[in-house]
């Protein structure tokens, strides 16, 4: 890997040498980078910069907004609607789509984002992130609507995420692999630490919400069990567990060196098929965990093949090291 290489020669290279991107996906790309810099400085300032805490709204999930969560959405909308590379955004935090205004050109890109994933960690200071995706506008016919963005996960064009944590890290994909970008805050700059990530097909690592463990469905449970009979077990191997509550800092911990990650279906609210939003969390990361060599299902499907019905839709999510998660959906086909 070469030395010192900054996310704008990474993507220049991509476009010029490699062909994999067009010019306007670049550009893109680096507005949505320098935005999460502006996130990345709002995020440390904590209580000094006065972004701790809730905004007393709700977003259309009917979920309590921090203030951090507004922030960052704004972040995002403002950095983005001006470059001339999108027609539309959408947000988790937002109910409909937001058609880029008039007054500035309109690209062929539709940027769908989760602002801030991991609100509940704000306040505690432990990692939280922002993930997006980038779709192309459906070709045909003018002005954009909500069925545009109702495309399976396998038409991304680009995905990543930004981790703030000790460092701020950027996740990215475009199709070729995954990369990984390190803020230098000296140079100001995302700089190339990671090229061709790789997870591990074997893990010894699962992450899940145990507290809900009386929820779930019985595949979820036998898994489960099994990781927790340890070497005596049918695994005949220890497994531990972790969860951080932000699915960006799971997903990072899988893909610096494996594991899985479940938010599965569960029977509190039956009707829905799960907690994270389709469009906005499993699309993005199901692509770049593929993209590592993991996998990614609903426990019963591919999630990248899902059609999306939905701007909020949500979904279960099985991702992370490939043997462990086709053992989970092996568990659901036989149930």
């Amino acid at each position: 890997m070469k030395k010192n290489v900054s996310l704008t020669r990474y993507l220049v290279e991509q476009q010029r040498v490699d062909g994999l991107i067009p010019g306007q996906l670049r550009l893109l790309l680096e507005v949505v980078a320098r935005a999460c810099k502006r996130i990345s400085q709002s995020v440390n300032k904590g209580a000094i910069g006065d972004v701790l805490g809730t905004a007393g709204s709700e977003n259309v999930q009917g979920e309590v907004q921090k203030k951090l969560d507004i922030i960052a959405n704004e972040v995002l909308i403002e950095a983005n609607e001006w470059g001339g590379h999108l027609a539309a955004m959408a947000s988790e935090e937002m109910e409909g789509i937001y058609l880029v205004p008039n007054r500035y050109p309109h690209g062929e890109y539709l940027l769908m984002f989760d602002p801030l994933d991991g609100s509940s960690n704000i306040d505690v200071n432990v990692s939280i992130g922002t993930i997006f995706s980038v779709l192309k506008k459906p070709e045909g016919h003018p002005g954009v609507t909500e069925e545009d963005f109702m495309q399976p996960g396998t038409q991304q064009v680009a995905a990543g995420y930004c981790i703030y944590g000790p460092q701020t890290t950027l996740v990215l994909t475009v199709g070729d692999g995954v990369s990984m970008f390190t803020l230098d805050r000296e140079q100001g700059s995302f700089v190339l630490v990671q090229e061709n990530i790789r997870i591990p097909e074997d893990t010894k690592e699962f992450a899940i919400n145990m507290s809900n463990m009386r929820h779930w469905d019985t595949p979820i449970k036998r898994y489960v069990d099994e990781c927790l009979a340890g070497v005596e077990g049918p695994r005949g191997k220890d497994f531990n567990m972790r969860w951080i509550a932000s699915m960006v800092a799971d997903v990072h911990r899988i893909m610096t060196r494996g594991g899985i990650f479940m938010y599965p279906w569960d029977r509190r609210e039956p009707n829905k098929p799960g907690k994270l939003r389709l469009m906005y969390e499993a699309n993005p990361m199901a692509w770049l965990v593929e993209q590592a060599g993991g996998a990614a299902t609903n426990g019963k499907q591919r999630i990248l093949d899902i059609q999306p019905t939905q701007l909020h839709e949500r979904v279960s999510v099985i991702l992370g090291s490939k043997n462990e998660v086709e053992k989970v959906t092996q568990y659901h086909s036989e149930a």
